[in-house]
């Protein structure tokens, strides 16, 4: 089976596609903002990278929410929550992780189906 890079440097691909199904991570592109900000900028990304992979939001299976501080919970699942189309919740799990940039608050670990 084929499988389809995007975005690929040496260390990493911005979305790997595999028999029918997309992986991808993202992280902000704007570590000043706060929780949402960088929640809604991650998820734009997503948006972005999914539809290059011939996918999209509603097609999630599940993600991964890593957050610098639980204290994000609420603000981050208030951009999540207005993001994920009606019905088509992924399986999620949230946990707290250092994350590899001081100014990261959020990172996201995304499958969906292509």
């Amino acid at each position: 089976m084929q499988i389809q890079r995007h975005g690929t440097t040496r260390r990493y691909s911005d979305s790997v596609v595999h028999n029918g199904t997309v992986y991808l991570v993202e992280v902000p592109s704007n570590p000043d903002g706060d929780i949402a900000e960088q929640t809604r900028n991650v998820l734009a990304s997503v948006d972005s990278l999914l539809a290059q992979a011939g996918s999209a939001r509603d097609r999630l299976l599940m993600v991964t929410v890593y957050l610098a501080d639980m204290a994000d919970y609420d603000a981050m699942n208030a951009v999540w929550d207005d993001w994920v189309p009606a019905g088509c919740a992924p399986t999620r799990a949230c946990v707290q992780a250092r994350l590899a940039n001081p100014d990261w608050r959020v990172e996201l670990v995304v499958t969906a189906a292509a």
